[in-house]
């Protein structure tokens, strides 16, 4: 295991079949190498969140779609609410609250494609524009459900639980 230092959450981001050579046995194992994310803004959930989140932006900006305030209002919500909740759930330091947060994301990638379903239906995006949400909305809920899950059976429970961060609170005091 490596010794990281300050680690706010550990996600496995390469993995490595590596094969070593004995005599003529052949023993294989995988090598996780594990990465320090420091800032929400380095997931590549919140990543592709925004990306989401901007794609809807152009298409709410349409002629038709534009002048339907409602809708544009509420799917431009739903988009933001995916990024915002990752960040906050993040922030928050804990795997338990930042699991709760994550699962919120998935709920509102779920509005967005129901309410893209309901722009496709009153002609304000077309199918190319539809699939496009769709398949990424999609992509990404599956991504989250995978870092759920991690962040689920990780051993570690975040930074705010590390003695370094107990520390850290004592010197401010």
């Amino acid at each position: 295991m490596f010794n990281v230092q300050r680690s706010v959450f550990r996600v496995p981001c390469f993995v490595f079949n590596v094969i070593l050579f004995n005599n003529i046995n052949i023993n294989h194992f995988k090598l996780y190498i594990m990465a320090t994310v420091q800032r929400f803004e380095d997931l590549e959930v919140w990543k592709k969140a925004r990306e989401i989140c901007k794609y809807i932006s152009q298409l709410t900006q349409k002629d038709h779609f534009s002048r339907d305030f409602s809708l544009k209002d509420q799917i431009r919500r739903s988009s933001g609410s995916v990024m915002d909740n990752i960040a906050e759930g993040f922030e928050r330091g804990g795997n338990k609250e930042f699991v709760n947060f994550l699962t919120y994301s998935k709920g509102s990638l779920g509005e967005v494609r129901s309410q893209s379903y309901r722009a496709y239906d009153y002609n304000y995006i077309n199918e190319e524009e539809l699939n496009k949400i769709i398949v990424d909305s999609v992509s990404l809920s599956e991504r989250l459900g995978k870092f759920i899950n991690y962040l689920k059976n990780s051993d570690f429970k975040g930074i705010k639980f590390t003695k370094q961060n107990q520390n850290d609170k004592e010197i401010n005091e």
